[in-house]
This record gives C-alpha cells, sequence and structure tokens, in this order.
C-alpha cells in the first residue's frame, strides 16, 4: 500500500471512531411540583351550660321585713327566696321587705281585696326547724281546712312590739308550743319543719331548682278591721 493510501486509512478510522463515540442529543425534563392540600371538615364543639344550682343564704334569723311597727325575723338559718302575695284576710297590714340579699318577689294578684304585700311565703330548707318570727305570746294555735279538705296548723303570736296585732304563721308540719306560751325571735321553736304542699303554691313558680322547697307563711293582721269573705280564697275551686 502506498504511503498515500495508508494516510487515508488512518484519517477515515478516525473519523469513523469520533463519529461513534459523540454523544448524542440531551433531553431534561423537568417535573412540575404539585402540592397536595387537605381540608378537615369544620368541627364545632358546644360545651353545655352547668346544671342550676340551688342557691341558699345563711343567716341568723335575720329582719325580713316590717309591717307597721312589727319586725319580721327568717324563720329559718336557710332560706331561698321569699314571694309577697295576698293575704286572704283584709286586715292583713303590708310588708315592706327589707334588702337581705336573698331574693325578694311581689307576686301576680289573686284578686282578693287586701295588699299585694300583705303575706310573705319563706321558702326554707325542708329539714331546717322553724323559729318565731317575733318576740310575743301565742294566743292561739291548732290546726285548720286549708283548701278543700286539706288539713294545715297554724300559730297565732301577739307581737310584743304592737300588742293587740296577730303574727299568723302557717304551713308548719306540727306544733312545738301552745296557747299561753312566751315565744322569742329567733330562739324559740314553734314547729319541727316547713310543711311541704300536696300542691303546687304560687311561689313554686319562682323556683330556679326542682323539687320546689316548702315554704313559711307570714302575715301581720289588725284584728280589728272585719275580714269580709272575698273572692280568690282558693275554696271556690273545691
Amino acid at each position: 500500500m502506498s504511503r498515500a493510501a495508508a494516510c487515508l486509512l488512518v484519517l477515515v478510522a478516525a473519523c469513523t471512531s469520533a463519529s461513534g463515540n459523540a454523544a448524542g442529543p440531551t433531553t431534561t425534563a423537568a417535573l412540575a411540583s404539585t402540592t397536595t392540600t387537605t381540608t378537615e371538615p369544620a368541627t364545632t364543639t358546644t360545651t353545655a351550660p352547668p346544671p342550676p344550682t340551688r342557691v341558699v343564704i345563711e343567716q341568723q334569723w335575720i329582719a325580713f321585713g316590717v309591717a307597721d311597727d312589727v319586725t319580721l325575723h327568717y324563720p329559718s338559718p336557710r332560706v331561698e327566696r321569699i314571694g309577697f302575695h295576698q293575704s286572704n284576710n283584709e286586715g292583713a297590714r303590708r310588708i315592706e321587705a327589707l334588702d337581705t340579699g336573698i331574693p325578694a318577689t311581689p307576686m301576680e294578684t289573686r284578686d282578693r281585696l287586701s295588699d299585694p304585700q300583705s303575706s310573705a311565703d319563706v321558702v326554707v330548707d325542708p329539714e331546717s326547724e322553724i323559729r318565731a318570727p317575733v318576740s310575743g305570746t301565742v294566743v292561739s294555735s291548732g290546726s285548720y281546712d286549708l283548701y278543700c279538705g286539706l288539713f294545715d296548723y297554724f300559730i297565732n303570736i301577739e307581737p310584743d312590739d304592737h300588742p293587740g296585732y296577730r303574727v299568723k304563721v302557717l304551713h308548719i308540719t306540727g306544733l312545738n308550743v301552745g296557747n299561753g306560751d312566751r315565744v322569742v325571735q329567733g330562739e324559740t321553736v314553734i314547729a319541727p319543719t316547713a310543711r311541704q304542699l300536696p300542691f303546687a303554691s304560687q311561689v313554686d313558680e319562682l323556683r330556679t331548682v326542682d323539687p320546689a322547697w316548702p315554704h313559711v307563711h307570714i302575715e301581720v293582721v289588725d284584728p280589728s278591721i272585719p275580714n269580709v269573705p272575698n273572692p280568690g280564697s282558693g275554696y271556690e275551686n273545691c
């Protein structure tokens, strides 16, 4: 082989080799960035209000009202509230409430002829003994027909504050005193406990907790004023 042909063969081989080892085209694929968002359903938490509780204020038989010149004291050391209403006796005097921190509420009319605050229903602890709301002398006591054959006990006290008046106490479970006995406000136990009446009373509507506690009815009566039978006594429903 001539020298020129040899050179030609070397050149062709080199070109072929260079062509075989040449890098092919490069493709770069950029992957799209993906973001996954998960939305949780909204939750609402409702907190139930706490159950109502019975609010009872303890005191040492303090004064709660004044009728003319007669000062009345709580008959129990544990009182929930007072409801004022019309007495069934026209001689019952208006009771002006004193601020003791215990709720005192005038209740709706009973269509009677007496003052709207001529009686006080004092709601008390059913287990507490009942003490005299005034100092004085027991002039009458016993049992009577409350409504429609339902009996109840009563005590009438002639108060030292106003001789001749009567402080009437009703809705009690018995009598710890008798006629002629001397009683001292806040000291003398006049009855075992308050009576739980066998029907819903007007003051029960003011309760915040069941069951309703019993109440002691207290009023101050001027016996010189005639007690005329009037509507709204309750007997018309018998």
